[in-house]
């Protein structure tokens, strides 16, 4: 039975990859840097000694918030796709939308282990941030944002009392 199981669970993962195709790397480091700004904040918290697991199971959600936002790009994706072709448009890149959300989060994701680590007391390049910010900015003109001012480090303007609270850890 162990073996099903593993066999299921390595066919559910390639299905996955094939499906994903030029995404599953730029996923990947998704994922890679959120656990590596998740770790940051906590190690920032513990520094400054506001560690508090309520704010860290806060941020784990986030991270997964982070997740559905993908997953909306790439069904925009797949409806741009779907319907280019019913107008006879021929679209090469399948993942345009999902991609740029990745680049974008992946980018805010720096930010954060950046300003994570500046907390806990070791120095941060500065040239580095403002390469971030950079490539943040080029990354907004061209999925077409046009006012970038209301998205600062990274994160979407929250309303009410929830903007205060919520800062998880890895989110600074």
């Amino acid at each position: 039975m162990e073996n099903v199981w593993k066999i299921l669970i390595a066919a559910a993962l390639a299905a996955l990859g094939a499906y994903l195709r030029q995404l599953a790397v730029p996923l990947a480091v998704l994922i890679a840097v959120m656990v590596l700004d998740w770790i940051s904040g906590i190690s920032a918290a513990w520094k400054t000694g506001t560690l508090d697991s309520r704010i860290g199971i806060m941020g784990i959600l986030k991270k997964v918030g982070y997740l559905l936002i993908v997953a909306v790009g790439m069904v925009l994706d797949y409806l741009i796709h779907m319907l280019g072709g019913e107008f006879g448009l021929t679209l090469e890149g399948t993942y345009f939308v999902g991609l740029v959300v990745i680049i974008w989060l992946i980018i805010n994701e720096c930010i954060s282990i950046l300003e994570n680590t500046a907390e806990t007391g070791a120095p941060v390049p500065p040239f580095v941030q403002k390469l971030l910010e950079r490539l943040k900015r080029h990354t907004e003109q061209i999925a077409g944002e046009e006012d970038t001012s209301s998205a600062t480090a990274g994160h979407l303007p929250l309303q009410g009392k929830a903007e205060e609270e919520d800062t998880g850890y890895g989110d600074s």
